[in-house]
């Protein structure tokens, strides 16, 4: 007798038993965990860098990145002297958490109050995979049009914030059309929960009430 085996829902179940641990692990130590999804570019890592910057003298911040090759972004994540751990997936669209068990055994935890998971650039996959975070964290760049949300409504109805970078692009008349009511609408329509923060990771412009709401997120968790 044939046996039908849904083959998609034992990966997504020993995905699920790995989260688990790392959630186990986390909650152990009274760590906080986001995991930032995006599309390629949206800057996620020179918004990481920035925070880690405007936040070294309160928090201590160590970030797991995940690429499909080169450990460029860790490199520039450790230049500001924070700890990064980086995950090659060699051609996977997202971030397991079996990966992340391995990068959370390489990154001094029991030194940190946070950790980011920057998941490999793409706003479907990485927003159907537990990977034993406490929240996810999705970015939306200006220069992407302001229909996203709509588009790819999985990735935003499961996150806790949603940051719109390259703010400072929206100044240079002509040169977007990008409506940044219609993603808050959009987004809260999805989420009505979420956080919004219009930023500029170039400039620092909205960086505060970002960084604000990390903090406070922190001491919430511990």
């Amino acid at each position: 007798m044939l046996r039908k085996i849904n083959v998609g829902k034992r990966i997504l179940s020993a995905n699920d038993e790995f989260a688990l641990e790392n959630s186990r692990l986390l909650a152990d130590h009274k760590l906080l965990c986001f995991n930032m999804i995006s599309s390629p570019g949206s800057g996620k890592t020179t918004i990481l860098a920035r925070t880690i910057t405007e936040l070294k003298a309160s928090l201590r911040i160590g970030v797991i990145e995940g690429d499909i090759k080169t450990d460029l972004d860790s490199q520039r994540i450790r230049r500001t002297n924070a700890p990064a751990v980086q995950i090659e997936t060699g051609g996977a669209c997202h971030l397991s958490a079996a990966q992340v068990a391995g990068a959370l055994a390489n990154l001094p935890i029991a030194e940190l109050d946070l950790v980011f998971i920057e998941n490999v650039g793409n706003l479907v996959c990485p927003s159907a995979f537990q990977l034993g975070e406490n929240a996810k964290v999705v970015v939306l760049s200006t220069a992407e049009g302001d229909d996203k949300p709509a588009k790819y409504p999985g990735s935003f109805a499961n996150a806790k914030a949603l940051i719109v970078n390259k703010i400072d692009l929206l100044d240079i008349p002509g040169l977007l059309d990008f409506n940044i009511e219609r993603v808050r609408t959009d987004a809260r329509n999805l989420n009505k929960d979420i956080r919004i923060f219009p930023l500029s990771a170039k400039t620092g412009s909205g960086f505060a009430a970002w960084c604000d709401w990390l903090g406070e997120s922190v001491l919430r968790g511990r």
